[in-house]
């Protein structure tokens, strides 16, 4: 059977087991023991019904595990004479387990890690090698999790917002270990947009494939980091970027807008321009605007700044500048790329070195040493 098929399943028989009466804890674990025992010793003959198939599968080996427990046999029972789900059930409980494993009451990281486990089908050596920690510390991590929702009912209502910002920091966390973290947050997304009329899904959805169909050109041969305005366009994968504009014009018809579609329509906006000079700066500069009144994000202001400099001259976006907490990451670099804008190439070289000391990854470093270095020569 089809390993990318029976990851889709996963939240669908965990969920079918928690309203038979399995705990989540145990459910989650028997879903993933079935899923395991089939790609090891695959059936025979295709079954005609994968997810009934994986159902009993994963009910069978919920029933060894507890068949001890008397109050576990009396579930049994009760639960052989319930119906099959059907479309809208499958559908409901697909959707609920998405508010589960992001639960308020979790970090976002453990949120993060019991979704790919619970609702990705991801074993927790592929969680484990994605985030870069030892598999024995992935595994608490999730224990830990499933302890905490244990007692949550699968019908209690969810957090659009928590889902949302769970499946956002999956897909920033990066593209090492056995597992493509951003494909996989895509992938994750796309089903909850199918589930979910909620037009910031969708939104998150667009922001997701305009961001990552500018993969290939972010970094060059030796894989230092290329800035946006020094990019290859024509390494942009352009069917993505036609599908997130796409749907993020669907999206915002719906004027409801959030976070989401605000950040997805200045990622289009790059997205739309052939060349660096030719981007439409004062329509990105209105975007963060909107998008600063949704959130009052002080990052959202940082880049509102730059914009401002782009659209209206670098001493209009130093201006601008000068309203956000020079406290905030990257806020001197943001000084440095203006003063050098403004022709300071000199003062302009002394905070790139000082952005450099205070970067928080190493192509960061690198990338803003390099800059300090191209001004001094």
């Amino acid at each position: 059977m089809d390993e990318a098929l029976l990851r889709e399943l996963v939240p669908a028989v965990i969920a079918v087991l928690v309203r038979r009466g399995a705990d989540f804890a145990s459910a989650e674990d028997a879903a993933q023991e079935a899923v395991l025992h089939t790609l090891q010793r695959p059936p025979a003959v295709p079954p005609r019904d994968p997810k009934g198939w994986l159902i009993t599968a994963a009910w069978r080996r919920f029933l060894d595990a507890a068949r001890a427990d008397a109050a576990r046999r009396a579930r049994e029972s009760a639960a052989a004479e319930q119906p099959p789900a059907g479309p809208a059930q499958e559908r409901d409980d697909t959707l609920r387990m998405y508010f589960l494993c992001a639960h308020p009451a979790l970090s976002p990281s453990a949120g993060a890690a019991l979704t790919l486990r619970a609702v990705g089908g991801l074993t927790t050596r592929q969680i484990a090698s994605a985030f870069l920690v030892p598999e024995s510390t992935m595994a608490q991590r999730i224990s830990r999790a499933k302890r905490r929702i244990a007692g949550v009912p699968l019908d209690e209502p969810g957090d659009p917002a928590t889902v949302l910002r769970v499946l956002y920091l999956v897909f920033n966390a990066g593209y090492d270990g056995d597992v493509d973290l951003a494909a996989e947050a895509i992938r994750l997304t796309r089903t909850l947009a199918g589930l979910s009329p909620e037009p910031e899904v969708a939104g998150l959805l667009a922001l997701m494939l305009l961001h990552h169909a500018r993969r290939a050109a972010r970094t060059d041969g030796l894989g230092r980091l290329v800035p946006l305005r020094a990019q290859d366009r024509g390494l942009w994968n352009t069917a993505l970027i036609a599908e997130g504009v796409t749907i993020l014009q669907r999206a915002l018809a719906r004027d409801r807008l959030g976070e989401y579609q605000a950040q997805a329509a200045i990622a289009a906006l790059h997205a739309d321009a052939p060349r660096a000079d030719e981007t439409d700066w004062p329509q990105i500069v209105e975007w963060y605007d909107e998008l600063l009144r949704i959130t009052g994000n002080p990052v959202v202001r940082l880049n509102r700044a730059v914009a401002v400099g782009e659209a209206d001259g670098p001493q209009a976006g130093l201006a601008a500048l000068a309203d956000v907490d020079p406290a905030l990451p990257r806020h001197t670099a943001a000084r440095a790329y203006l003063h050098e804008r403004a022709g300071d190439t000199d003062l302009a070289a002394d905070l790139y070195a000082e952005a450099a000391r205070a970067a928080t990854s190493v192509p960061e470093r690198d990338h803003l040493i390099r800059e300090a270095a191209r001004l001094r020569h």
